[in-house]
């Protein structure tokens, strides 16, 4: 089964924080993890995804790019959205499905927004998906804490849409690249 390793939102003012936005939490940790992922994708030769929001810094300038510490390759392929929903109006599940994807890791940011969306309509979309659990991260809500909405997202995604395709969440230190999904049909 193909695969790909799609970033959400992993924008300099999404992670950094801005006059518009708080910091996401444990942004280093956060980082590192996504490094991890993106050098063991690079090892295996998976595709990389990435989509930014053209809602972070008016989509100009360093805090609508990739966080500059983050290691995308070269050969990464960019989607921009307008939308809570990578899918929506970007061309990324074109794409997927054109590249033959069965398999999709997804990391970044926010966890109840854009992360949450992404691996909800890639699953019935027709995908499997690997969410990494310690690579994606928010900032706290007025209701909830940060790591109460990551710790709550990572209870409800694993296993999410139990039917023909679903989500399974993993950490980074985990072989996402080798997905389980078979294991529980």
């Amino acid at each position: 089964m193909k695969q790909a390793l799609l970033i959400v939102d992993a924008q300099q003012d999404l992670i950094e924080g801005s006059e518009n936005e708080s910091c996401v939490l444990n942004k280093e940790k956060l980082i590192d993890n996504i490094n991890l992922v993106l050098k063991k994708a690079n090892d295996e030769g998976i595709p990389v995804v990435c989509v930014r929001d053209l809602d972070v810094a008016e989509g100009k300038g360093k805090g609508f790019e990739v966080h500059e510490a983050i290691r995308v390759p070269t050969d990464a392929v960019f989607f921009e959205k307008k939308a809570t929903n990578s899918f929506y109006g970007t061309g990324l599940l074109e794409y997927l499905k054109e590249q033959d994807v069965g398999h999709l890791v997804v990391m970044g940011c926010k966890t109840e927004y854009c992360i949450d969306t992404a691996v909800r309509t890639a699953t019935v979309s027709g995908f499997d998906v690997t969410l990494v659990g310690d690579a994606h991260s928010t900032s706290d809500s007025v209701v909830l804490k940060a790591e109460q909405i990551i710790q709550h997202h990572n209870k409800v995604l694993h296993g999410h849409y139990n039917v023909d395709h679903f989500s399974m969440v993993r950490n980074a230190e985990e072989d996402v690249f080798s997905p389980l999904h078979d294991n529980y049909r």
